[in-house]
């Protein structure tokens, strides 16, 4: 498994670290002072925001429903499209 993480101390404590290690997760670091890298800004939810848009959510569990189904209802390929778009933003903050 791939786990994308950025540098916040909750992410690389040592206790965080033993369980990645534990999972046997391969870990993508996010480089420094990158917030216009991170995944969520750019491919994960502005989509999602668009389709909520104005939208207002009586109770937390409609929302956190209504944001599962939609996460759900994405075809693999958008995720893995998405990762594409990390390494290709990643390779022009390096190079």
């Amino acid at each position: 498994v791939l786990f994308h993480q950025d540098n916040a101390r909750v992410y690389t404590c040592l206790a965080s670290m033993a369980k990645f290690n534990e999972f046997h997760y391969e870990l993508l670091s996010h480089p420094a002072y990158s917030p216009d890298l991170a995944p969520c800004d750019y491919f994960l939810f502005p989509n999602l925001k668009k389709l909520f848009g104005e939208k207002r959510f009586i109770t937390r569990e409609k929302f956190t429903a209504e944001t599962e189904a939609y996460f759900e209802g994405l075809d693999k390929s958008y995720y893995s499209d998405g990762l594409k778009k990390l390494d290709n933003r990643w390779s022009s903050v390096s190079s």
